[in-house]
């Protein structure tokens, strides 16, 4: 089973710096790594480039801005039996790849696999108040407005033919919208999805420092929601979960 890990990075290099070098600490580590440049003017590619051979990327170009187009060509371009996803900011545990891999050999009806992040930096309330109110509520509201698991990109990974199966209906072109929630409409209740809530990766708490940042977030889960309702409401997606 190879795996791929697909990275789309805008100008954060440094960040990308540190997620590779997790990559590399991997027990198993990932048969290829792909990043997405998404119009970079910083050295992004030079690091993506240069770093630890086990994990030197090939670098992809994706010039419509926005992580939905730029996600999507990751996973295109990607060549694995599992295409798994983290951004420039995750920090990966050493197990992360070899727990992916295994989950998806245990069950062979699995479509996608995803899980949570842990803020980098925030102790006490506010790393408590964090895992409640940011990804405690995303899961459980995101998950219920569409009636199943919901993926998070900082975290996934799906079979690629689950990929294949939804890549014509994910939106590609508005970067107003959050790629995970619109990438997770396009599954049905015949999916198989799961969450696994103790495959964390390390993430960064920048937009707990950003209230703009914050607001925004929010506006683009609202949105992408909306615009998934309008080809498929909840009351018909729950009827079809319920049924199955």
């Amino acid at each position: 089973m190879r795996i791929s890990v697909v990275i789309p990075v805008l100008d954060d290099a440094r960040e990308l710096e540190g997620c590779l070098a997790a990559l590399a600490t991997q027990t198993r580590l990932p048969d290829e790594v792909v990043v997405v440049d998404n119009g970079c003017t910083d050295d992004s590619v030079a690091v993506a480039l240069g770093a630890d051979p086990r994990v030197a990327a090939r670098v992809v170009a994706e010039p419509v801005r926005g992580i939905p187009a730029a996600a999507a060509t990751g996973y295109d371009s990607a060549t694995g039996d599992i295409i798994a996803r983290l951004d420039a900011d995750s920090r990966p545990g050493p197990e992360w790849v070899s727990r992916i891999e295994a989950a998806f050999v245990a069950d062979a009806e699995l479509a996608a696999l995803s899980g949570p992040g842990e803020f980098i930096g925030l102790t006490g309330w506010r790393a408590r108040a964090a895992t409640l109110l940011y990804m405690d509520a995303f899961f459980v509201s995101v998950g219920a407005a569409m009636a199943h698991p919901v993926l998070f990109g900082s975290n996934l990974a799906m079979r690629r033919e689950a990929w294949e199966q939804v890549r014509d209906g994910v939106n590609r072109t508005d970067p107003e919208l959050h790629d995970d929630i619109d990438l997770s409409f396009q599954f049905g209740a015949d999916d198989r999805l799961l969450v696994d809530r103790s495959l964390t990766v390390g993430i960064s708490a920048r937009p707990f420092d950003d209230p703009a940042a914050m607001r925004r977030r929010f506006s683009r889960a609202f949105r992408t929601i909306f615009r998934n309702w309008r080809t498929s409401p909840p009351s018909q997606r729950w009827i079809e979960r319920v049924r199955r």
